[in-house]
């Protein structure tokens, strides 16, 4: 009875170990592929949002943190865009913290003159019918950022038309897309201050 437990006990641990060894290893191998990939979304999105013939350098190379209330609560990540030496552009991470159903992240890409070059929403919990026309695969009213330029914060074409701006609210969802206007506008303001900050920043891998 001993000798049999005995050994059904060395058989689970036999293929627990090999188990685990083979998780290891598969794990390891497709990392790379995972990352590959993880690289090439990104890449594609801030193509959304920052044209590939407005900058030379590798921009996801090019990587920042910052905590700037501007962009929201917290800590965020900005891409420098480069044409030769010279800094054109941002692409930077931004949250919008009064969506109707919590905080909405976005990624804006924005010029030094005040131009933003396109926006898109990367993660929100707002109403499905409703808020969530700020999703580009359900509307196209996120594409209108592209090509708006900011003169000031005081700039009252920011603001969805309810509040006497040029951005059209939803039928029924007045929050959620005064939020992103807000948010973008903020980034879109924020980016022109960059090129006198561009020194102190901090590197993404520091």
């Amino acid at each position: 009875m001993l000798k049999t437990i005995r050994k059904h006990g060395i058989t689970l641990a036999l293929f627990a170990a090999g188990s685990t060894g083979l998780t290891a290893a598969i794990n390891q191998l497709t990392k790379a592929t995972i990352d590959e990939q993880a690289v090439i979304q990104q890449k594609a999105l801030f193509d959304q949002v920052l044209p590939a013939d407005r900058y030379d350098n590798p921009l996801q190379a090019s990587c920042y943190r910052v905590n700037a209330p501007a962009l929201g609560k917290g800590e965020h990540r900005l891409y420098i865009a480069r044409r030769g030496d010279r800094p054109v552009a941002a692409v930077m991470e931004a949250t919008a913290p009064d969506g109707y159903s919590g905080a909405i992240r976005l990624l804006v890409g924005a010029d030094f003159s005040g131009t933003v070059t396109g926006a898109r929403v990367t993660e929100h919990h707002e109403t499905p019918g409703l808020g969530d026309k700020i999703e580009l695969r359900l509307s196209d009213w996120i594409l209108h950022f592209s090509g708006k330029t900011l003169s000031d914060a005081g700039d009252r074409r920011w603001a969805v038309k309810k509040d006497g701006g040029d951005f059209d609210q939803f039928t029924g969802a007045t929050i959620t897309p005064r939020a992103v206007v807000n948010a973008v506008k903020r980034a879109g303001l924020y980016a022109r201050t960059l090129p006198a900050q561009l020194p102190q920043l901090t590197a993404c891998g520091e």
